[in-house]
């Protein structure tokens, strides 16, 4: 059973059918887009089932003949590093289009753009073929242009043109890189496990090869993980973006960055590697303590849970510059946790929006009494997310502080500033909105419904669960990741 190819195009029927859709029949687009995206969420929990996480290499691969001329080949495939990200893609697709049932503007449009977008972010995770990566890696760009553009904010087109222009400008970098890397290898391919198997012979071609090709796939990762100074797209994008377009956009996307960061730059440019590490430590400390007090500065809810991404992503780069498996498990599982609890955060954020039309944390007071499911639900996400014991986030940041304090000890002590700084503005929050005596403007507010209850629901117990028994999430990576860290150390 090609079970990758499944998962990735199963979205894709789903968007064709919403085509062929009457636009007048929203309940029928919004029906197929649930199927389709569901059935994907299916597959890849059978995916989950049948994954074996004693081995290190890649499983379920499927390899075609595409453009023979240029041995383009179609091959899929996911490891200990991937999988989870494909399951993590089809989850959070999910959950958002059921968080989407409340959308009533040109229904069949939205619904068509997110099964896109979902099949070019499952195409990113499973491509072993660095052309059908590329075309994968493209096609998210025009779906999230569009759903930012048409069903964002006040400033929505500004913020959709700013996210296409930056991601398209990483791209082009990205494409030239791929360009020398074919001509470079020998026999010529675009195989990315064969590109791997030849690092030997990159380090022979020297180090200016090296550091271009390096430097031409880190500006596509930086921009969308996004490091310093490339930051600036994604809080305006996320304050623009519907609620559901914030899940992804967080959740996913940004993994993406962090991925080919550990797909290919660090296994593939070993010298390039070592050359770059001092700097990208000094850019994870940056992304940790900038991250968070900028996200303290924030009165907005949805702009200081954007500014908090830029912080938790910064803690999944100190695993990765650490070079250690403890490290590469860290940042690996910081990517799914930061995936699930911004993801729910996000969701949170939109639901109080949807009845206020606010998001100033000035503004609420008082709100537990009135609504305790909802001031539950957003209290459990922020402690996860600051990383308290017992939740998902604190088993992820540890690991990312003890692989990176072995080799970089400073930049290890001084980021952890910004887990205090963290504390400070989700408390603050959660103060500020729940506690003290209720605001009478919001006296009419009612507590999550069932729709909103359904969204959330799972994330939060995802939360719980890998914050108590974090093996269900490690031991998926770990045999992959330590074979990472033996192949950069050997």
């Amino acid at each position: 059973m090609p079970l990758l190819s499944i998962i990735t195009f199963l979205p894709l029927a789903g968007a064709l059918l919403i085509l062929a859709v009457p636009k007048e029949n929203e309940r029928a687009a919004k029906a197929i887009g649930l199927v389709f995206s569901g059935l994907a969420l299916v597959v890849s929990a059978a995916l989950l089932v049948l994954f074996d996480p004693s081995k290190a290499a890649m499983q379920f691969t499927e390899e075609h003949s595409w453009i023979p001329a240029l041995g383009v080949r179609y091959v899929l495939g996911v490891d200990g590093l991937s999988m989870p990200l494909v399951v993590l893609t089809a989850l959070l697709s999910f959950l958002s289009l059921i968080a989407s049932l409340g959308i009533d503007k040109r229904v069949k449009e939205y619904w068509f753009w997110f099964l896109l977008l979902e099949v070019g972010m499952l195409g990113v995770f499973a491509a072993l073929d660095f052309f059908l990566f590329y075309v994968f890696w493209e096609i998210t760009l025009v779906p999230m242009y569009f759903l930012i553009g048409i069903w964002g904010g006040p400033q929505k087109e500004y913020a959709a043109v700013k996210f296409f222009l930056y991601t398209l400008f990483g791209s082009v970098f990205m494409l030239l890189a791929i360009i020398a890397l074919y001509f470079a290898s020998e026999p010529h391919t675009l195989g990315i496990l064969e590109l791997t198997s030849q690092r030997n012979h990159f380090v022979e071609l020297g180090m200016t090869f090296q550091v271009l090709v390096f430097l031409g796939f880190y500006l596509a990762f930086a921009i969308k993980v996004p490091l310093f100074p490339f930051h600036t797209w994604l809080p305006l994008a996320h304050v623009e973006a519907p609620t559901a377009v914030s899940v992804i956009l967080a959740g996913v996307l940004l993994k993406m960055g962090g991925y080919g960061l550990m797909r290919v730059n660090l296994p593939m440019f070993p010298e390039a590697t070592k050359l770059f590490l001092p700097f990208l430590a000094v850019i994870a400390f940056i992304n940790i303590v900038y991250g968070a007090l900028c996200a303290m500065a924030q009165k907005d809810m949805k702009r200081m849970v954007a500014y908090s991404s830029i912080n938790h992503m910064g803690y999944a780069m100190l695993g990765i510059v650490s070079l250690t498996a403890v490290g590469f498990n860290g940042a690996a599982f910081q990517m799914i946790n930061h995936g699930i609890i911004t993801g729910s955060l996000f969701l949170l954020v939109g639901v109080v929006y949807d009845q206020a039309h606010t998001r100033d944390i000035d503004a609420f007071g008082g709100l537990a009494a009135k609504v305790p499911v909802y001031a539950g639900m957003m209290t459990l996400a922020c402690m996860a997310s600051l990383g308290l014991p017992g939740l998902a986030g604190f088993v992820s940041e540890f690991l990312c502080f003890l692989g990176a304090f072995g080799p970089w000890k400073l930049w290890t002590i001084l980021s952890v500033a910004g887990i205090l700084v963290t504390a400070g503005f989700f408390l603050r929050m959660i103060q500020k909105v729940f506690l003290g005596p209720l605001n009478e403007k919001w006296a009419e507010l009612t507590d999550m419904n069932a729709r909103e209850l359904i969204a959330v629901v799972p994330l939060a117990i995802l939360m719980v669960l890998l914050g108590i028994y974090p093996r269900l999430g490690l031991d998926l990576m770990n045999e992959t990741l330590t074979a990472l860290a033996q192949l950069l150390q050997g």
